[in-house]
């Protein structure tokens, strides 16, 4: 077994962040296994993208602690990344370099040694469903399979964890067809967190839940528990999030 997998994939811990006076992310918590996939939902400015930001290091939170894969991210932050795969909001690509050339770079920044890099593309790219594409132009390629090659560079060190902030905006239905099912083959090996405003794309591939409004958590729960409860995701998001809604109607 290796000593990674005695610990949980990520554990985060009271992660609390502010800008100035203003406190945007305040005491969440997560913890997920090997082969999770959680949807990560909430309204504009719930505090997604900051609490995804911190749990992939690219933002130090005011409190907290992060553990990936056993490893204290905040004390530890290169060895922690080393199991990290993340694509944000905005895809990181080089749009006048080819695919090929753009994951050799990627992977030389995620430190894949020079003799496992031609095999590393050549995974992410039949991953991905890339290989047809490896010599083409990123920036005369479809959103679809820019989102494709913004995931392929997020994998190409083999991570146990992947971070995906809204990896299917601005998809059309076959395109989003095809990003859940790239999901649900990555799950078998991965750890999955995405955040997304789709809610039925969480109740379709995703087996865990977790949802964030004003920064904080409202609901952290698996989906089967859910569905034995008759609980619907839909109904259930509107309740957590619009009680200031509903508060201003009532006075």
């Amino acid at each position: 077994m290796n000593h990674n997998d005695l610990h949980p994939a990520i554990f985060a811990n009271n992660l609390s962040y502010s800008f100035g006076a203003d406190v945007v992310v305040s005491n969440v918590c997560l913890e997920l296994n090997r082969g999770d996939i959680l949807g990560f939902l909430g309204p504009n400015g719930a505090g997604k993208s900051t609490v995804l930001r911190m749990l992939t290091g690219n933002l130090l939170p005011a409190s907290g602690d992060i553990q990936i894969c056993g490893i204290n991210l905040l004390s530890d932050p290169l060895s922690a990344k080393q199991h990290i795969g993340y694509l944000p909001e905005i895809p990181p690509l080089y749009k006048e370099l080819t695919v090929d050339e753009y994951l050799r770079f990627a992977a030389g920044l995620h430190g894949v040694p020079k003799r496992l890099l031609v095999d590393a593309v050549k995974t992410a790219k039949k991953d991905c469903e890339l290989t047809s594409v490896g010599g083409k132009i990123i920036g005369v390629l479809s959103k679809g399979f820019q989102q494709r090659v913004g995931i392929a560079q997020a994998i190409i060190h083999q991570p146990e964890v992947i971070i995906l902030d809204e990896p299917t905006a601005g998809l059309d239905p076959n395109q989003i067809q095809k990003m859940h099912q790239l999901l649900l083959m990555l799950q078998l090996n991965h750890t999955i967190i995405f955040s997304t405003h789709i809610l039925s794309e969480v109740e379709n591939i995703c087996n865990r839940v977790h949802i964030l409004y004003q920064g904080k958590t409202m609901l952290d729960a698996r989906i089967d528990s859910l569905k034995q409860q008759n609980q619907k995701l839909d109904s259930i998001f509107g309740q957590l999030t619009q009680s200031d809604i509903a508060s201003t109607e009532s006075a």
